[in-house]
C-alpha cells in the first residue's frame, strides 16, 4: 500500500518501505533446489566508533542492484551481512574508559546497522554474524583445532614491536616512525612466543588455483608476488672456523658464485652472535640493537642507504676455495630463504651499493657487451672457471648438479611467503583453545585423548621447562574470554589475561574439557591435570577467514553450516569488497577454505570464484577521506537532505564502480532532479495517476526506446556497468517528458528497470500506479528484439573528408543511392557543384565521403 504523499515526500516514502520489507521478511533467503541461487557478498564492514562514511555504500549498493535483479530475474539469492567485529580500537577504547570492548562494539553495530537500514538494502538480516559472538567464534576455534591437529599450527620466537616505557607490545598500526602513537615512546623489536600457521605448506596450491579464479588481474599479480615463487639453488659455504656452520644460502642465480665476493646475515641470525670476533662483537652488537628498532619495510627499502659491519669471520666459496667476508646488514632480513645470501655485486643492484659503499671487491661472470654494472641481463659466463662461454642459464644447471653431486648444495623451490603470525598479545580476540601442561600432563593426555593431538607434540622451553600444548576437545567450545580488571597489558609482554590467574592457572579434565581454578582442591572423578591457557589471542583475520561460510547456516548448533546447506549455496558467486584486501584477508581466507577443503568440510576448494574491488570515493580535496582531514561526507546527512534513493544512485553515478572518483557535493542534485521529473510525470498534483500516465497507446518511438532501455539496463546491471544504465534510464525519461502521453504499463516497466538501483522510491509508484503486489517480486521484463532493429539510419555526408550534412536514410542504402541523395541534398549540393567527383569512400549506414577537385 502507497503512503499518503501527493509529491514525492522520501521523508516518509523512504521508512514506510523499509517497514514493509522488514514485515514481510522480504529479503529472507531459504534454501531452495528448485531454484538456482545467486550468492553475492560484501566483504563484511569493522564497526569502528565513527560509524558509516559516504564510501562505504558504494560496493553495498552496487551488491543491493544487483541482488534485486537477480531476485526479478527468478533466482533465490542470498544477500547476507554481518560484522567484522574483534579488533585493536575497541580495546584502545576500553583501556581509555574502562568500558568492556563488548559494549563499545555493540553500541557501534547498532550505529552501523541503523545507518544500513537508513539506505533500503535488501540484507537478510535473519542471517546476521557478529564475530565476537561466542556462539560464532566457537567454530573460529574449532578450526584452529583443525589447523593444530593437522600440524599446520605451531609456537615460535618471533619479532615483535615492544615498548619498553609502556610495557607492552604494539601493532604495526601502532607505531609512527619508531615510536609509540601514544607518547611518542622509542620502540625495539623483540622476540615474544607466537601462533604462526603453516601458510607455506600451501603455497603451491595458493599459487597455482590463481588460474581458476575470476579476478581482477592486478590483484592475481599481487597474490602472485607475495607469494613470490623463485626456482633456484640451495648451496652450502663452509665457515673457515669449523667450529661453526655450514652457512646455507638460496639464491636464483648459482650460476653467478664465482661473483659471489662477500656473504650477508640478517642482524637475528641464530649466527650472527657466535660469528662476530674480538673487538667486532661490540660493534656486532650495537648494530643488531639498532636494526631491532626498524620494521622489515624500512629494512628492505631500495631508496635507502645501505649500512653494515663486518663480522670478522670468513666462509669458503665451494666452487673456487676462496675466503668470503662475511658481513651483517639489516636488507636481509630473515624469514626470505635463510636468513642469509651470497652477495655478487657485479649483478646485483642492492649488493653492488654496499660494495662500493665498503669498498669490496666486485667480479664480473657474466658478459655484459660493454654495458655498466650491476649487469642483470643474458649474457656468456666470464671468469667463471669450466664454466666459461655457457649461457648463464646452462651454467645455472650446471653448476647446481656439479654441487649436488658433492653434496655442497641442491636445486630448491622457495617462496617470498612467510608462515602466517597469529598471535596478538591483546585481549579483545578470540581465545586460543590450547591449555599448556607439563611433560607428565601431555603423556596422561596421550593415553586419554590422543585424537586430540597432533602427530608432532606443540612446545616452548622456558626456564629450563618444557610446556606441551594440549587443545581442548571441541565438546568445551566456545572457550569465551573472563572478565578483567583492566585491559591495560601485563607489563610482560603478554596480554591482559595474563592477570587473571583464576581463568590462567587451572585443572583441566582431559574427557570433557570442564576446568576448575587451580586454587581449588583437584577433582577426584576424571582425568584431570595441571595447565596454563594460552594468553595470547587470534587476530582480526581469524573471523574474517570463514565468514562466508556462517552465512549459508548462521543458527547450526553442530557444524559451520551442514553439508546440504554447503552443497546449495556454496561460494560466493561475487564477492566486492576494497582492493586494500588484495593480499593479506584473501590469501588467508584461501589458505583456510583449502584446509576445509582437505578435510571435507566444503565441497569446493577456493572461497571466492569472482572478485570485484569497487573504486575508493575520495573527498572533496581530491585525497582519501579521514577524520583528521576534515573531508569525512556522512550518508545521514544526504539522506536527510536527499533521501536514500537519490544518495544511491548518486553513488552509482559517479563514474565506472571500480574508479576512483572524488566526492562533489553539487552533483547530486541532478540525481534528484531526476526523480522529481519522474514522480511529476507519473503523479498529479493530488496524488492519483497523472492524466500523462493513462495515455491508451505509446509513441513507437517511445515503444523503440522502452525495449533498448530494458536490453540496455540489464546488460550494465549484469556487467556491474550502472553509471551507464542510470544514464540510459535518464534518457528514457526525457523522452516521457516531451512525449504527449505513456501508458500505464510502459510507466510500470521503467519502474521495474529503475527499481534495483531507487527502490524505496520505484516500490511507491508502483504501488499508486496499480503494481501488483511488492515490485521487487515482479519477473524483469523482457525486450522485443524485433522492436530494436530499425528501417532507417542516419548517413553522414562528407566532402573531402569535412562533415557538410546527414541524412536519414533507409537500412541497405547503396552507394549509387547515397551519392544521390548527397547531390540532392541543399545543404551539401553547394560544395558539389562544378567540381570533379574524384573517388567516393562509401561506409554502409554510416558515412559518404566524397572526394573532389
Amino acid at each position: 500500500m502507497a503512503t499518503d504523499c501527493i509529491d514525492y515526500n522520501f521523508h516518509k516514502i523512504e521508512p514506510h518501505w523499509q517497514t514493509f520489507w522488514e514485515e514481510n521478511h522480504s529479503f529472507r533467503a531459504e534454501r531452495n533446489p528448485a531454484k538456482q541461487k545467486y550468492y553475492v557478498l560484501d566483504m563484511f564492514p569493522y564497526p569502528s566508533g565513527s560509524g558509516l562514511h559516504i564510501g562505504h555504500p558504494e560496493g553495498y549498493t552496487a551488491t543491493d542492484i544487483l541482488a534485486r535483479y537477480k531476485w526479478a530475474r527468478g533466482f533465490n539469492v542470498l544477500h547476507p551481512i554481518g560484522w567484522d567485529a574483534f579488533g585493536l580500537p575497541a580495546e584502545q577504547h576500553a583501556v581509555r574508559t574502562g568500558t568492556h570492548p563488548a559494549s563499545n562494539t555493540q553500541n557501534n553495530i547498532v550505529t552501523f546497522k541503523r545507518q544500513i537500514k537508513a539506505l533500503g538494502f535488501s540484507y537478510d538480516w535473519e542471517r546476521e554474524i557478529d564475530t565476537t559472538d561466542p556462539r560464532y567464534f566457537r567454530w573460529t576455534q574449532w578450526i584452529f583445532l583443525q589447523l593444530f591437529q593437522r600440524g599446520l599450527a605451531y609456537v615460535d620466537e618471533r619479532a615483535v614491536w615492544w615498548c619498553p616505557e609502556l610495557r607492552t607490545v604494539l601493532a604495526n598500526e601502532e607505531v609512527v616512525d619508531g615510536r609509540s602513537e601514544v607518547g611518542g615512546f622509542p620502540v625495539e623489536r623483540r622476540n615474544l612466543r607466537q601462533w604462526v600457521l603453516r601458510i607455506t605448506a600451501y603455497a603451491e596450491r595458493l599459487l597455482a588455483d590463481l588460474k581458476g579464479v575470476d579476478w581482477p588481474e592486478s590483484t592475481k599479480r599481487m597474490q602472485e608476488a607475495w607469494i613470490g615463487r623463485s626456482e633456484g639453488a640451495e648451496i652450502r659455504f663452509e665457515l673457515e672456523d669449523k667450529s661453526h656452520g655450514p652457512l646455507k644460502v638460496f639464491t636464483t642465480r648459482p650460476d653467478t658464485l664465482f661473483g659471489c665476493t662477500y656473504m650477508v646475515l640478517a642482524p637475528e641470525h641464530p649466527l650472527v652472535e657466535a660469528l662476530a670476533t674480538g673487538d667486532l662483537k661490540a660493534e656486532v652488537e650495537a648494530y643488531r640493537r639498532k636494526a631491532a628498532g626498524k620494521s622489515d619495510l624500512e629494512r628492505t627499502d631500495l631508496a635507502k642507504e645501505k649500512s653494515g659491519v663486518f663480522s670478522g669471520s670468513f666462509a669458503i666459496n665451494p666452487v673456487n676455495g676462496q675466503r668470503v667476508p662475511i658481513w651483517i646488514a639489516d636488507y636481509v632480513v630473515m624469514g626470505y630463504g635463510t636468513g642469509a645470501i651470497m652477495a655478487v655485486p657485479a649483478h646485483d643492484e642492492r649488493d653492488h651499493e654496499f660494495a662500493q659503499r665498503f669498498s669490496l671487491p666486485i667480479v664480473q661472470v657474466v658478459e655484459s657487451g660493454g654495458a655498466s654494472l650491476p649487469y642483470l641481463g643474458d649474457g656468456r659466463m666470464i671468469h667463471s672457471g669450466a664454466y666459461n662461454g655457457l649461457p648463464w642459464q646452462e651454467a645455472k644447471r650446471r653448476i647446481t648438479e656439479d654441487l649436488a653431486a658433492r653434496g655442497a648444495g641442491r636445486a630448491t623451490v622457495n617462496y617470498k611467503l612467510r608462515d602466517w603470525l597469529f598471535s596478538r598479545q591483546r585481549y579483545w580476540g578470540e581465545p586460543f583453545p590450547i591449555v599448556w601442561v607439563d611433560e607428565a600432563g601431555y603423556a596422561r593426555a596421550q593415553a586419554t585423548r590422543p585424537d586430540l593431538l597432533p602427530g608432532e607434540a606443540v612446545t616452548f622451553v622456558q626456564g629450563g621447562v618444557r610446556h606441551y600444548a594440549l587443545p581442548l576437545p571441541p565438546e568445551a567450545l566456545p572457550l569465551e574470554l573472563p572478565s578483567v580488571q583492566s585491559y591495560l597489558p601485563s607489563g610482560t609482554g603478554e596480554s591482559p589475561l595474563a592477570n587473571e590467574t583464576s581463568w590462567l592457572e587451572i585443572w583441566f579434565d582431559l574427557e570433557t574439557g570442564a576446568a576448575v581454578p587451580a586454587s581449588a582442591p583437584r577433582p577426584a572423578a576424571g582425568a584431570w591435570v595441571r595447565g596454563r591457557r594460552e594468553t595470547n589471542t587470534m587476530p582480526q583475520w581469524a573471523g574474517s577467514c570463514w565468514y562466508y561460510l556462517r552465512f549459508l547456516d548462521p543458527h547450526n548448533r553442530d557444524a559451520i553450516a551442514a553439508p546440504a546447506a554447503l552443497r546449495y549455496w556454496g561460494a560466493p558467486d561475487l564477492y566486492v569488497g576494497g582492493a586494500e584486501h588484495a593480499v593479506l584477508h584473501l590469501l588467508y581466507a584461501r589458505f583456510w577454505h583449502k584446509v576445509l577443503f582437505d578435510l571435507g568440510v566444503v565441497p569446493q576448494d577456493e572461497p571466492f570464484t569472482k572478485l570485484f574491488h569497487q573504486g575508493i570515493i575520495l573527498g572533496e580535496d581530491g585525497e582519501k577521506m579521514s577524520k583528521t582531514r576534515g573531508n569525512v561526507v556522512s550518508p545521514d546527512t544526504l539522506i536527510d537532505s536527499h533521501g536514500a534513493d537519490t544518495l544511491r544512485l548518486y553513488l552509482m553515478f559517479l563514474g565506472p564502480l571500480d574508479a576512483m572518483k572524488p566526492w562533489n557535493p553539487r552533483g547530486i542534485e541532478g540525481v534528484h532532479r531526476f526523480l522529481q521529473k519522474v514522480w511529476r510525470e507519473l503523479i498529479a498534483a493530488d496524488g492519483s495517476v497523472s492524466a500523462k500516465a493513462s495515455a491508451d497507446a505509446d509513441a513507437p518511438e517511445l515503444i523503440k526506446l522502452l525495449h533498448e532501455t530494458i536490453k540496455k539496463v540489464g546488460d550494465d546491471i549484469e556487467h556491474l556497468r550502472f553509471n551507464t544504465a542510470i544514464s540510459q534510464m535518464m534518457i528514457f525519461a526525457n523522452a516521457v517528458q516531451k512525449a504527449p502521453g505513456v501508458t500505464r504499463d510502459t510507466a510500470l516497466v521503467f519502474l521495474q528497470l529503475l527499481a534495483p538501483f531507487a527502490p524505496h522510491f520505484a516500490e511507491e509508484l508502483w504501488s499508486r500506479l496499480g503494481g501488483q503486489g511488492s515490485i521487487m517480486r515482479a519477473p524483469w521484463p523482457a525486450y522485443d528484439p524485433s522492436r530494436l532493429a530499425t528501417s532507417e539510419v542516419k548517413l553522414v555526408f562528407q566532402v573531402n573528408g569535412k562533415h557538410r550534412g546527414d541524412q536519414f536514410v533507409p537500412v541497405g542504402t547503396t552507394q549509387e543511392t547515397a551519392l544521390q541523395l548527397a547531390r540532392n541534398n541543399s545543404r551539401v549540393a553547394p560544395f558539389l557543384d562544378g567540381k570533379t567527383v574524384k573517388r567516393v569512400v562509401f561506409v554502409p549506414a554510416r558515412v559518404l565521403n566524397i572526394v573532389v577537385e
